[in-house]
């Protein structure tokens, strides 16, 4: 069975599942953008969900699929950012119980962001790393589910439910350009939108500060590389062993670019002066990567998604500082 025989029914049941829980979010076109490229530009306003981020799909999908005797033995999670804030959020939705474990390392703002959903935040000595290890722990010794940000089949179905929407709201979609991390949300939009437009072209961005899929993609295999500190955070890390988005990223995307932190920058600010709306780096990843292409999509119809909106505001003053 392909990747796309395999993801586009799971995603489409998703779909149905989330309807009741979870917003379609704005589909908004940017002129500015149109103008430099000579292509019709959507943006995908995925900042707009109740987490500020497109990983409550995920999230909400996973534990609704879990069932109520799965969500009831609990749920565990690793997170200093958006999954964290996307499970905490799911759970209190659900009224289920959980834990999130952070790092002691973790920056106090991302931290309350989790909190403010009223889940049990446990910290960790070290590094994130360590806060992912207490949590698998945890949850063998206990009997809860582990809920990785990207690596199960329903986190990725969840995030693919992006396309089904993208499909309904427009007409037309030559290619889709999406920030690219641990890969779920690239390849389960992919996965979907295939199944209806075979000749769409899913683009994964990357950060050059943070390319680990794109690299173990050129390599063959899962690649342990390093990476650098890069205002798309949402992205940056590296993949687990046998991550399932590693084989469905190679199937299903069709090209890849890394940007530079000027470039991420850049378009960050300069969405913001246009669509007014708070956005965060790794959205910016997928406008830098666009426009990247230059006047290659001129004529035809692109997608960006907007992935999240969850900018600390430490970095938002700086980078208003810098602009100034």
């Amino acid at each position: 069975m392909s990747a796309i025989e395999r993801l586009a029914p799971a995603v489409a049941a998703a779909e149905r599942r989330l309807r009741e829980h979870l917003r379609v979010t704005e589909l908004v076109p940017s002129l500015e953008l149109g103008k430099k490229s000579g292509a019709t530009v959507l943006c995908k306003l995925e900042n707009l969900q109740p987490t500020g981020s497109f990983k409550v799909r995920g999230a909400m999908n996973a534990l609704l699929e879990l069932g109520a005797e799965g969500r009831g033995r609990g749920v565990v999670a690793a997170s200093t950012g958006n999954h964290g804030a996307a499970v905490a959020w799911s759970l209190a939705r659900l009224g289920a119980p959980g834990l999130v474990y952070v790092s002691e390392e973790a920056s106090p703002s991302k931290v309350r962001a989790i909190e403010r959903w009223g889940v049990e935040v446990r910290r960790v000595p070290g590094d994130p790393l360590e806060a992912e290890l207490a949590a698998r722990r945890e949850a063998e010794e206990q009997g809860r589910t582990y809920l990785s940000p990207y690596n199960g089949w329903p986190v990725v179905a969840g995030q693919g439910t992006t396309a089904v929407e993208l499909a309904r709201q427009a007409e037309r979609i030559d290619a889709v350009y999406v920030a690219l991390g641990g890969g779920g949300l690239a390849a389960g939009i992919a996965g979907y939108l295939k199944s209806l437009r075979p000749g769409v072209e899913v683009i994964g961005c990357s950060p050059e500060n943070s390319p680990v899929m794109i690299e173990s993609v050129k390599a063959g295999r899962i690649l342990d590389l390093p990476s650098r500190p890069t205002l798309s955070d949402g992205t940056a890390g590296g993949l687990e062993p046998g991550a399932i988005t590693f084989d469905l990223c190679r199937e299903l995307i069709d090209g890849y670019v890394t940007v530079s932190e000027a470039g991420i920058r850049a378009a960050l600010l300069d969405f913001m002066d246009e669509q007014h709306l708070l956005i965060e780096g790794a959205a910016a990843v997928a406008i830098a990567g666009f426009l990247e292409a230059g006047r290659r999509w001129e004529g035809a119809t692109v997608a960006l998604v907007i992935c999240g909106g969850n900018l600390g505001l430490d970095t938002l003053r700086a980078l208003l500082c810098e602009a100034a």
